[in-house]
């Protein structure tokens, strides 16, 4: 059976905006309002865009089938209600299919415009108030196909990461072979070793509230750049993170259609990778980006696999 998010129990109302939303489609609204306001660039408006030109990589079909091998069944499908199950089943001549679209958006770095759109449903977090829009955590529900490129998209990325050195060694975390839990061992052996040796351990965690919904695209492009990786790359993300849409269900109800203009599409594939390698390298405003990087991107060979 698909692992589909239960929807939240009735609520009596709901405030956003100074108003009060009553009914279901009131209620899908102000959830859409309070997504929306997080979806914004914290940039500086005057600063003009980076123009990009882009070039062709082209892979094989075992790589897409190798892809959808790791696609996990009970994930909900996104807007064109084709589960994950389904993907696992193709017939190779169905995959051949998705190798050309695939390659497609290699070839023109574009990103169809139809896996853009997020059904995001909102489940209210443990013990918070129920009338607040804040409160609620978005759960999006992408287009599985296009979800499945973002994993063949994935691999070529860590493939130069790995290549490049371009993560620290106590980076554990969305890598091959690095499990989380491991990591957890490295604090334990040292607060144990401490305490023999009679030593205080200090500890700091940091939180950082909305990662994934206000990053800067065009900063984390320009950033990926200056990480030298091949340009392909960088105008297939372009095309993949821009002109995204959501709209928010709530109960029988959705919310008008709503733009993304900043943040990370999809929290559970790419985005965290990117995210790692753009804050390891410190931090650069947009009058950094747009004085240093040029408006082409020098071309570079890039992977061909016939």
């Amino acid at each position: 059976m698909m692992g589909v998010p239960t929807p939240s129990p009735p609520l009596p109302h709901l405030l956003s905006l100074g108003r009060i939303a009553l009914s279901d489609s009131e209620k899908a609204e102000a959830l859409a309002d309070n997504l929306e306001t997080q979806f914004q660039p914290v940039t500086d408006p005057s600063v003009s865009a980076v123009t990009e030109v882009v070039e062709v990589a082209l892979r094989s079909y075992e790589e897409v089938q190798e892809a959808t091998r790791g696609l996990m069944v009970s994930k909900a499908p996104g807007p064109n209600g084709i589960p994950n199950r389904a993907l696992k089943h193709l017939p190779q001549r169905a995959v051949s299919v998705l190798v050309r679209i695939f390659n497609a958006i290699l070839l023109t770095n574009h990103f169809p415009t139809v896996w853009k759109h997020a059904q995001v449903i909102s489940i209210l977090k443990p013990g918070k108030d129920p009338a607040l829009p804040s409160y609620y955590r978005p759960i999006s529900l992408l287009d599985t196909i296009g979800k499945l490129f973002g994993k063949i998209l994935l691999s070529r990325i860590l493939h130069e990461v790995s290549e490049r050195g371009l993560m620290q060694d106590e980076q554990f975390g969305f890598r091959h072979r690095h499990s989380t839990s491991l990591q957890v061992t490295r604090p334990v052996e040292r607060i144990t070793r401490n305490f023999g040796e009679k030593w205080l351990t200090v500890a700091v965690f940091l939180d950082v509230a909305k990662t994934f919904d206000t990053v800067w695209i065009d900063g984390l492009l320009y950033k990926l750049t200056l990480l030298n990786l091949p340009s392909y790359i960088v105008h297939t993300l372009s095309s993949y993170l821009r002109g995204r849409a959501f709209e928010a269900s709530f109960q029988t109800a959705t919310s008008s259609r709503r733009g993304m203009w900043a943040g990370v599409a999809d929290r559970g594939v790419i985005s965290p990778v990117i995210l790692v390698c753009m804050s390891r390298h410190g931090r650069h405003s947009q009058a950094d980006a747009a004085r240093q990087l040029p408006g082409v991107i020098p071309k570079r060979p890039s992977m061909v696999v016939e």
